[in-house]
């Protein structure tokens, strides 16, 4: 359908996108060094920012999130995972041990307590479980030898680890071409941030693996 320059164009296009707005959440991130009970977000969270477990909680999400989008990040490319298969094996551990016992669990407890009321505590949570249990599925499918399962699961776990990015930039659009009440954009974008990109990693997964031709034997 495409040249093989029309893909690698958009490829790159892609990386270097993702790699400025990794810059943009690097610089979110770093408001919250050292820790600071009212920088940014939690200058906003008086009901449960006193609280030690939601404290816990966030740090070690927002810590976690950045290292967690490099590593999923440097995980895609071919030639990378051809070339140095150690490289890519320990960084992949790294990703699913961080969601799944650090940034996974800690993102449920936040989504119990996320701006937006019901609809978006709902949306966070589902989000949160749909994360831990995707990049579970893609352990277990490398685990026991399965690489095309193992890629597919892959491709959700990081459009859901991708929602940190996406979310924002939603928001973003949101305040700027319809200038909501703050609440309702949480709501909005609760689970558009996600589902989008979840929809994405799906067309994808069918395009690129689900069509692709076998390797020759």
């Amino acid at each position: 359908m495409f040249s093989e320059g029309a893909k690698k164009t958009a490829l790159y296009t892609w990386y270097l996108l993702l790699v400025y707005f990794c810059y943009l959440m690097l610089l979110i991130t770093l408001q919250y060094i050292p820790v600071n009970l009212q920088a940014a977000f939690l200058s906003i969270k008086e009901d449960v920012v006193g609280r030690r477990y939601y404290q816990i909680a966030f740090f070690s999400h927002v810590y976690t999130s950045m290292l967690i989008l490099l590593a999923g990040m440097i995980q895609f490319p071919a030639q990378l995972r051809k070339s140095y298969p150690g490289f890519h094996r320990w960084f992949g551990r790294f990703y699913v041990a961080a969601i799944l016992f650090v940034a996974g669990p800690a993102g449920l407890v936040m989504s119990i307590h996320a701006n937006g009321g019901l609809t978006a505590q709902l949306a966070f949570s589902i989000l949160s479980i749909l994360w831990i249990l995707f990049t579970y599925k893609a352990f277990y499918a490398a685990y026991t030898g399965n690489i095309r399962a193992h890629k597919i699961w892959m491709y959700r776990s990081y459009a859901l680890t991708l929602s940190a990015l996406s979310l924002r930039l939603w928001k973003w659009l949101f305040v700027v071409l319809f200038e909501p009440r703050p609440m309702d954009v949480y709501q909005v974008v609760a689970w558009l941030g996600w589902l989008g990109n979840l929809l994405i990693a799906e067309l994808l997964i069918y395009y690129v693996i689900q069509n692709a031709k076998p390797a020759p034997q």
